[in-house]
């Protein structure tokens, strides 16, 4: 499993979801995808996006694949869902999707029954309702077996991320529990 960092850059949040889902007996790391920077507010994280500039930010994640199975999960928080969505046309033997605080594109080559989870507060200021309706509809013309998981009342954007105040620790343990569920259940399967 791989898990793509937010605007905010490598730091805890995706520290500690490595050492939680191999604690569960799972393969995890997390690149820096910004090559060290990591910002000290949300505004920061989006100059440092704008600076890096998109392309270079998914050619980096391309190059941390690059020696990892053709199964590997691909996962992201926030921004990073949108890198890994980026990815996954290019890589269709994936064996799941997992999208942290953050909806992003659904392949077009999306392979029926590939499982996705979606984790996502409820509400959540960067994903308004009506979008978030408009993914669920893709979703399902998709056919990917897709989870989704609001969590209302659950916090901020990124109620995972003990660092912010939009941490929610009972949504969080909960958002966790169902991603090693998620895990277990690929790995039964491979």
């Amino acid at each position: 499993m791989i898990f793509f960092h937010s605007v905010y850059g490598l730091r805890s949040l995706e520290h500690e979801a490595v050492e939680r889902v191999q604690a569960a007996g799972h393969k995890a790391f997390a690149p820096d995808l910004y090559d060290g920077l990591i910002a000290r507010s949300i505004d920061e994280g989006f100059e440092f996006k704008e600076e890096i500039g998109w392309p270079t930010i998914c050619e980096r994640a391309e190059w941390a694949l690059a020696g990892l199975p053709a199964s590997t999960v691909l996962a992201g928080f926030s921004m990073g869902a949108a890198v890994a969505a980026s990815l996954w046309p290019k890589r269709e033997k994936t064996a799941g999707i997992l999208f942290l605080h953050g909806i992003a594109s659904i392949a077009d080559n999306a392979r029926k029954g590939l499982p996705l989870q979606l984790h996502l507060a409820d509400p959540d200021p960067f994903e308004p309702e009506e979008e978030v309706a408009s993914w669920r509809q893709a979703v399902t013309k998709s056919g990917v077996a897709a989870e989704i998981f609001p969590y209302p009342g659950g916090g901020g954007h990124l109620y995972t991320d003990a660092s912010l105040p939009d941490y929610n620790a009972q949504a969080a343990d909960l958002t966790w529990k169902r991603v090693i569920d998620f895990l277990d259940a690929i790995d039964a399967k491979g």
